[in-house]
């Protein structure tokens, strides 16, 4: 399996319900493509203070790393990115993506 986790920082002004309108067109993505197990999000509820302005984020599981790759140019998940990478602080520089691979012996 794979995780997709994504961070970022949403600009000033991106209203809650903007935020919600976002997260749940990325939801919708479950279903669409074959592969995509679970999106769940949220904002950084850590108590540690280490999350560098990165205060949302969001973890999608793939099925393996061929469903994630098909993902990626996916119509529907541009669109989505795109609506994503729009709300926030310096467009992609606002974000930051980190994919694992789980379930594997160390």
């Amino acid at each position: 399996m794979i995780r997709h986790c994504v961070f970022f920082k949403f600009r000033t002004g991106v209203s809650a319900d903007e935020r919600a309108e976002i997260y749940a067109g990325l939801a919708a993505l479950v279903g669409q493509i074959e592969g995509l197990l679970s999106a769940d999000f949220g904002p950084n509820i850590s108590p540690e203070g280490l999350g560098k302005g990165f205060d949302d984020g969001f973890i999608m599981d793939f099925v393996d790393a061929a469903a994630r790759d098909r993902y990626l140019p996916h119509p529907a998940h541009q669109a989505a990115g795109a609506r994503l990478v729009a709300a926030l602080e310096g467009g992609t520089d606002g974000l930051i993506v980190f994919d694992m691979k789980l379930g594997e012996a160390r």
